[in-house]
């Protein structure tokens, strides 16, 4: 039986509703926090900004986020001494443990507000959450508005601004802990993670692009090493990799991923939740951009340490939908259709295809991470 987030839904509001108005007030220097969401991986990692900031602001507190249980591995070092509680709204049983805990004296939402609703249920003292979420019945917990950003930007620096207080210093390589690598591979020699898989098929690149990509990083000394998510072994099998090139066929967990790439001199995946991971570890990271913002999901001030690089045909005809986390944003442009007929779907990721491999290894060679004899000659690639 598919499981459902109703049970979870008809508790939370039930008790919401019998604690409204109980101890509600704006707390001075908070000493029990939550982060609360149920996002995915990318926009999970994207966080890290707005997490190092409640720690400066609020050293002393006990501060917690919500991950989906399958990222929690990612958090067993407590970066910036933070707490993950594995989430799901569709396990009531994620529900009756944060229901254990003692209140919370701020509960921040950085992204969906429906969320308001279990946060109340929880006894918040106060409930943070960005303006603007729709339907408007989402937003009647929430204590405290805060606009969302009316300029262009990373999302990892929107989020910042849920606490209060300066913007946090860019994140450096080492504020988070790396997770254990008892079952992570080890490859010899110079090598290039290509994780091909993605969210839907419009992030996807074409199986050609990504085996000439495979054969321009072998003539420069790189090795390819191949990478999907579990269910996606599929995408491998269109590739048709050189069977000496290692391949990871959705067999790694976040923590094994973490450490493949720690080691790896380059990352090239299309925008999903592994070019965000590239970032926390460090790895040069090159994100293909289709449907998705390259500026909401690009490095911002935070990351900016970050060797990094976004690969995207911008403007682009069809990428012109303004909705973020269900918000109208009127500078944003992305495309959240999925695979179908126009005008409600896609069907075909035009704005992926429109991505030349010359552009890939321009980007690879930006971030200098070839042999030195490698010039912006060795940019051509071929499609």
């Amino acid at each position: 039986m598919p499981r459902s987030r109703a049970p979870m839904r008809a508790v939370a509001m039930a008790l919401a509703l019998a604690r409204w108005g109980v101890g509600r007030r704006a707390p001075d220097a908070p000493m029990r926090i939550l982060v609360l969401h149920h996002l995915l991986l990318g926009d999970t990692l994207m966080l890290t900004g707005l997490l190092a900031k409640l720690r400066r602001e609020h050293p002393d507190a006990k501060i917690t986020m919500t991950v989906a249980p399958a990222f929690a591995p990612l958090f067993a070092g407590r970066p910036y001494g933070v707490d993950a509680e594995p989430f799901d709204p569709r396990e009531i049983a994620t529900y009756w443990t944060l229901l254990a805990r003692p209140r919370f004296d701020l509960v921040i939402l950085p992204a969906d507000n429906r969320y308001s609703w279990l946060a109340r249920s929880l006894g918040a003292r106060w409930i943070v959450g960005f303006a603007g979420d729709r339907p408007a019945h989402k937003n009647w917990p929430v204590d405290e508005m805060v606009a969302y950003s009316e300029e262009p930007a990373a999302f990892c620096d929107t989020a910042t601004s849920l606490a209060r207080g300066p913007a946090p210093p860019p994140y450096a390589f080492g504020d988070w802990p790396p997770p254990g690598d008892e079952d992570a591979p080890r490859i010899a020699g110079r090598y290039a993670v290509l994780h091909i898989g993605a969210s839907t098929p419009l992030k996807r690149w074409e199986p050609a692009r990504w085996r000439s990509l495979a054969a321009w990083l072998e003539g420069n000394g790189i090795a390819p090493v191949w990478s999907v998510g579990p269910g996606e072994e599929a995408l491998l099998d269109a590739i048709r990799p050189d069977p000496a090139h290692p391949c990871f066929a959705g067999t790694l967990g976040l923590a094994g991923l973490w450490h493949l790439l720690a080691r790896a001199r380059l990352l090239v995946c299309p925008d999903t939740g592994v070019a965000h991971l590239g970032r926390i570890v460090g790895v040069p990271t090159v994100a293909l951009f289709g449907p998705g913002s390259a500026t909401i999901c690009g490095a911002g001030a935070y990351f900016a340490a970050s060797p990094y690089r976004a690969v995207c045909v911008d403007p682009f005809p069809c990428r012109d939908q303004t909705v973020q986390f269900f918000r109208q944003v009127p500078w944003v442009r992305r495309c959240e259709r999925m695979p179908g007929t126009p005008p409600a779907g896609c069907a075909r990721a035009l704005c992926m295809e429109a991505i030349d491999v010359s552009a890939v290894t321009a980007a690879i060679v930006s971030l200098q991470v070839l042999q030195p004899s490698v010039t912006t000659s060795a940019a051509a690639g071929t499609d």
